[in-house]
């Protein structure tokens, strides 16, 4: 036997026309980003005639520290200039070319510091400049 089919009447389905269907967020949603800082405008630039440059700020030393750093800042130097001269001809692998470059650029820079009178600054950086000229050389 077969069943009997029920009789439904279909109704016509509601007007959604009106209302809003949330749309689900997509894939890689934006980001919230905080608004940018507001920055001024720099004031306009003065003439820089009769203005001298930056002041330097080096540590006040006396007399006696002060020919004790040129003299120990000469004798770094000296001691680095030999030890380059050392390893000059000889072939270096990258680690070694490496430190001879920055030997030079420690020994170009404490003599750029002796010309500007920095001599604290100098006597740093010649010893930087000496100690890595020893590794050369004990590396050699």
């Amino acid at each position: 036997m077969m069943p009997r089919a029920a009789s439904t009447v279909l109704q016509s389905p509601p007007d959604v026309s009106g209302e809003l269907v949330p749309q689900p967020p997509g894939i890689g949603a934006e980001r919230f980003q905080p608004p940018k800082p507001h920055v001024t405008a720099p004031e306009p630039a003065e003439s820089h005639a009769g203005k001298h440059v930056e002041p330097t700020i080096a540590p006040e030393v006396d007399t006696a520290e002060l020919t004790q750093a040129k003299a120990e800042t000469q004798r770094n130097l000296d001691v680095a200039e030999r030890n380059l001269q050392l390893a000059q001809g000889k072939a270096l692998n990258a680690t070694q070319a490496d430190l001879v470059s920055k030997v030079r650029g420690f020994a170009d820079n404490a003599r750029e510091a002796i010309r500007t009178g920095d001599w604290v600054r100098a006597k740093n950086l010649s010893s930087k400049a000496q100690l890595l000229s020893e590794q050369l050389v004990g590396s050699l």
